[in-house]
């Protein structure tokens, strides 16, 4: 019998005008991503271009690829859905059934979908806009977005016919056609659109429609989910939460002993991200509907203390009750804090998505735990937050995976290129690594008490410490506004309040690892002059996917080593201050960066592993511990003294 693949009548179509990569050719000598080797050929030639800014995947690309319907003669194939009820709840797993497959291939796969407002319209010349994606394509794949995918072979009985089936037999019981199934998890978050499963053959690279499911809704896609606090004074007093519901109407926040606040309710839409000459994912095949951010900040509450809360309305639903602390007041003697980089979030199932960072679940798992032990008091996300990069739904899926955390503890955030970066939108690179996100999806989602719409700096007290946290993305120079904030910032400091300085942004000013755009030296140039009038104590930066600690730093020369202290941690005296000490920490979840063998001898520790920066601030000591995530040891610690 003839196979699923034998009624492929899609294919590649041959590459057109290349005119678009034109303004694009400047990124060709950026690190070209790992997977770049395994790309259809009209995929890997963009990875050149595209390497670390969008992604290149070959699922990433499949809005963009030429497809036909299949032919589907086989009268058994069945794709069916299992779940819990008639429709689906705010979490679950849902199992997909292919059966009556006649012969399985390798490349038989099947997508999560969810309707899209892709306009796929317009001449053969407009698609060439699309290389952005890496694809030269004369048409997309699909009218609608694929959440993520799976190939049946996820299945370890599907391609060996483990479960084969007799479908018709001789008078005698010879079988003359047997066929086969598989069986597929896929892990569902209440996104509030509805859902289908398409089944295809031909891979990724030549994907063929062969059959789909109904549609399937969520109960209740109007549910208000995902909470997440932050902090938004240095009082301890008030605390902000944020959710998404897919209602816009009245709701509020219930806490403490008959409290209560209404939310402010905003949006965004596929107007307020930007394109350029070549369209944007954000802009339109990755565009999803974000539903409503709701947001309202709890007042009178006292620091370090206990409370409950929940949120809703009774027309949309009501959260359930959460547990969450406050943080230490600014100004007051201790501080624990958990921080990192570059996160990003990973499937809880087998799926490809569009952009997956691998270590994103072991680290929220491990802070987790700490969480839950009550030895947190806020947690510092410095830059690449959920990497969704134009894939609008991706913010659902990191959303609902920090919940464990953010619900719980002030969810403290900075912005890094992957959330804000654009071609002519008035960031500092003009690369494409937001997807067209240009800032909005992120500042709605993680309302910090910045200065202004599109100003993301801000500083911040708690407990014994100063955090002045800036945007490596917009303008740093010394005759911009975030500069005069900065210097204004640190300069306004009381040591004897607040005796220690924490400065925090995404791209690093030291890094030991390869690549063109790790280091700008003019933001070296600019700013690290500030640290050492300001006597700034550490310095924290992501952006570099490892873990490296430095000596006391200054115009690229060792000021002052640390001593070993008790049980062999490094000790540096900040009573004799000289330079402020640098770690890189953005190695909670991408892809992990290598180390050269030859390093600088400021470089004192280089770990590429997955963790996490744990913290302990006291009046007289801040200790700073590297977590590694998979095995919970502690794999650097070293403090700093005044």
């Amino acid at each position: 019998m003839p196979s699923m693949a034998a009624f492929q009548y899609c294919f590649s179509s041959p590459p057109v005008l290349i005119l678009s990569f034109i303004s694009f050719l400047f990124f060709s000598s950026f690190n070209v991503a790992s997977s770049s080797s395994s790309l259809h050929p009209l995929a890997a030639g963009s990875a050149i271009k595209h390497g670390n800014h969008t992604g290149i995947s070959e699922f990433r690309l499949i809005n963009r690829k030429t497809h036909l319907q299949c032919v589907d003669v086989n009268p058994y194939l069945q794709i069916t859905v299992s779940h819990a009820g008639s429709s689906l709840s705010d979490e679950e797993y849902v199992t997909v059934n292919v059966t009556g497959v006649l012969d399985p291939s390798i490349s038989d796969w099947v997508a999560m979908i969810t309707p899209s407002s892709s306009d796929v319209s317009g001449s053969p010349l407009s698609k060439i806009l699309y290389a952005e994606t890496g694809d030269l394509s004369n048409l997309p794949l699909l009218r609608h977005y694929p959440v993520k995918a799976q190939y049946l072979s996820n299945d370890p009985g599907y391609l060996s016919c483990r479960n084969m089936e007799c479908k018709q037999s001789q008078y005698d019981g010879i079988c003359l056609v047997r066929t086969c199934s598989g069986s597929l998890s896929f892990h569902v978050i209440n996104f509030r659109s509805d859902v289908e499963f398409m089944l295809f053959t031909g891979g990724f690279d030549t994907p063929c429609l062969v059959k789909g499911t109904h549609a399937i809704s969520f109960a209740n896609p109007k549910q208000p989910l995902y909470g997440h606090l932050n902090s938004v004074d240095s009082t301890g007093t008030s605390m902000r939460v944020t959710w998404v519901s897919g209602d816009g109407g009245a709701q509020q926040v219930q806490y403490g002993n008959g409290n209560s606040q209404a939310s402010q309710v905003t949006t965004f839409s596929q107007d307020d991200m930007c394109s350029s000459a070549i369209p944007s994912p954000a802009k339109d095949f990755g565009w999803h509907d974000p539903g409503y951010i709701h947001s309202s900040v709890m007042k009178g509450l006292q620091p370090s203390t206990t409370y409950t809360y929940k949120y809703g309305s009774d027309s949309a639903g009501w959260s359930n009750g959460i547990q969450f602390r406050t943080p230490p007041a600014g100004g007051s003697d201790e501080l624990r804090f958990l921080a990192f980089g570059d996160m990003g979030k990973a499937p809880k199932d087998a799926s490809a998505e569009h952009y997956i960072q691998p270590g994103s679940i072991s680290v929220i798992d491990a802070m987790t735990e700490e969480v839950n032990s009550s030895n947190v008091d806020s947690i510092f996300h410095i830059g690449d937050i959920s990497y969704a990069t134009g894939f609008l739904v991706e913010w659902d899926y990191f959303l609902h995976l920090i919940t464990p955390l953010a619900s719980h503890v002030p969810y403290m955030t900075a912005i890094g290129n992957h959330e804000r970066d654009y071609v002519d939108s008035g960031s500092v690179y003009g690369t494409p690594d937001s997807g067209g996100e240009c800032g909005v999806a992120y500042e709605t989602y993680f309302q910090m008490p910045i200065q202004a719409k599109d100003k993301p700096w801000y500083s911040m007290e708690q407990g014994s410490v100063h955090f002045t946290v800036i945007s490596t993305e917009h303008d740093w120079l010394e005759d911009s506004e975030q500069y005069q904030w900065m210097k204004n910032d640190m300069a306004s400091v009381n040591r004897s309040r607040t005796p220690w300085l924490v400065f925090t942004g995404h791209r690093p000013m030291y890094t030991s690892s390869i690549g063109l755009f790790s280091v700008d030296s003019m933001f070296v140039d600019a700013v690290e002059p500030l640290l050492l009038d300001n006597k700034v104590d550490l310095v924290l930066f992501g952006h570099v996917h490892n873990y490296e600690r430095t000596c006391s730093i200054y115009q690229n020369k060792c000021t002052a080593f640390p001593v070993k202290g008790q049980d062999a941690i490094d000790v540096y005296d900040h009573r004799n201050y000289s330079a402020p000490v640098q770690a890189v920490i953005g190695m909670a979840g991408f892809t992990l960066d290598k180390f050269p063998d030859d390093v600088q001898d400021w470089s004192l520790v280089r770990i590429s592993k997955f963790g996490y920066l744990r913290g302990h601030a006291t009046r007289q000591e801040l200790k700073l511990e590297f977590v590694n995530s998979g095995t919970k040891v502690v794999e650097d610690s070293f403090c700093i003294i005044r």
